[in-house]
Order: structure tokens, then C-alpha cells, then sequence
């Protein structure tokens, strides 16, 4: 199922920062995906439901230019992939094959795929680059994913750049990499997020008068009496904020 428009709304509004501070608060310290990375600077931040895949280290009578052709390969995969969706690929931190290129991902982008995000690598970098889908990986390498990968499924229970991911769990990518909002915390970083962006922005300004940071960072009684009270002035009456 997609994001509802509100619901993208405000995850491509929050950082990445902003969401492991919140999901810390409730336990959780292992959803940042490690190696996933901008593949080009200025990506937009995107938000979308995970569609994961799977490779596992290749086996030389598996991975073959004839699993291309099988059911069960990347092409079918692409072609299950809904509409703003962030597909996650678990390559098992592996650098020395592209698991996608740009013929790959140019159908991703024509069926709607919001982008993607891996732990390995992708090939034909500038035809990638040229689909416009924004990606997040570790790394550019010229093989082709045969060369080190077997490919064995799509949507099933992943780890990718240590990180355990399900089908449907929520993805936001930006500029500091990509992080994992489990499914069933949704709600909870939609409701936290926006507040907390607001706080850290006053907490900004505030900084900039000068203002030291104990007692600023984090709030003190007195700080958060202040800040309050800047909210107060600055709601017109009736927003509810």
C-alpha cells in the first residue's frame, strides 16, 4: 500500500536526524542503513513503503546470464514494484557488481518507483543518473550483479547495511543516508516529527542570538517555558498548534 499524500507530506519534510532521534527515544538505535549513500548531491528527500529484494553470494550454476530470463530474477521483481515505492535491495554489502544499471532503472522510474536504496552498488552510473531515479548505495562497480550475486527473491524480510527490514516498513532517504521507520511506529514519528523540527529550528535561532547551550539544548524548564510561549505568539488564533 502507498503513503497517502499527507502522510509523504511530512516525512519529506523531516530529516533523517530528526526520525533516529525520535525512534531512539522509543528503543530503537539500529535503522540507519549503512553504505546506502546519494548516488548524485542535491537528491530530494523521498518517502515511500519498502519493496525489498534479495541477493545472497553467487553460485556459480545460479548466477548466470540465463537467470536473467527466470521467474524469479530482478526483471519480474521490477515489474511487481507499485507506484511510490522504495525498492531496498539487500546485496549483502557487496561492491564489485552493479546489481542494477540503467536499463533497470529506467523502468523502475517508468513504473513510478520513487527510488532506491541498497548496501551494494550500481553500474552504468551516468545512464542511472539519466533516469532521474534517485538512488542511495554504497557504490558504482562496471560487473554485472551475476559476477558476485545470485538473486532469490523479492518481498520477504531483509537485512540490508544491517538493518532489518519488512515489506512494507517505511523508507526516507535524504542526505544523510537512508533510515527505516518500522510499519507499526508510523504514526508515532508523524505525529513527533513535525514538533521536533519546529523546536530544533527555534533552537537554531536562538543560537544565533548568542544564546549558550546548557539549559538551551536540551531544555531546561525555563527554555521550554520560553519556547512555548513563542509558539503562543506566533499561532494565529485557532490553528490548534
Amino acid at each position: 500500500m502507498s503513503l497517502d499524500p499527507s502522510t509523504s507530506e511530512v516525512l519529506t519534510s523531516v530529516s533523517t536526524a530528526t526520525i533516529t532521534t525520535i525512534l531512539l527515544k522509543r528503543g530503537l538505535r539500529n535503522l540507519w542503513i549503512r553504505g546506502a549513500r546519494p548516488l548524485e548531491k542535491g537528491q530530494p528527500r523521498c518517502a515511500g513503503r519498502a519493496f525489498t529484494l534479495r541477493f545472497v553470494p553467487a553460485r556459480e550454476d545460479l548466477a548466470t546470464p540465463a537467470s536473467w530470463s527466470s521467474p524469479i530474477s530482478t526483471r519480474a521483481a521490477i515489474e511487481a514494484m507499485p507506484s511510490g515505492c522504495i525498492s531496498v535491495v539487500d546485496a549483502g554489502g557487496a561492491t564489485d557488481a552493479g546489481i542494477f544499471g540503467d536499463i533497470l532503472t529506467a523502468r523502475m522510474a517508468r513504473r513510478g518507483v520513487a527510488a532506491l536504496v541498497t548496501d551494494g552498488a550500481v553500474r552504468d552510473v551516468a545512464g542511472v543518473l539519466g533516469t532521474g531515479l534517485p538512488v542511495w548505495c554504497q557504490g558504482v562497480a562496471p560487473p554485472p550483479s551475476v559476477a558476485a550475486l545470485t538473486f532469490v527473491g523479492w518481498q520477504e524480510p531483509i537485512g540490508c547495511g544491517g538493518v532489518a527490514i519488512f515489506p512494507d516498513d517505511v523508507i526516507v532517504a535524504d542526505t544523510d543516508g537512508a533510515v527505516v521507520i518500522p510499519a507499526a511506529l508510523l504514526d508515532v514519528v508523524l505525529a513527533e516529527a513535525p514538533e521536533q523540527e519546529r523546536m530544533e529550528a527555534w533552537i537554531m535561532e536562538e543560537i544565533g542570538r548568542d544564546a549558550p547551550l546548557p539549559g538551551l539544548y536540551p531544555m531546561n524548564a525555563e527554555t521550554k517555558a520560553r519556547y512555548e510561549a513563542s509558539n503562543k505568539a506566533a499561532d494565529p488564533p485557532g490553528t490548534g498548534h
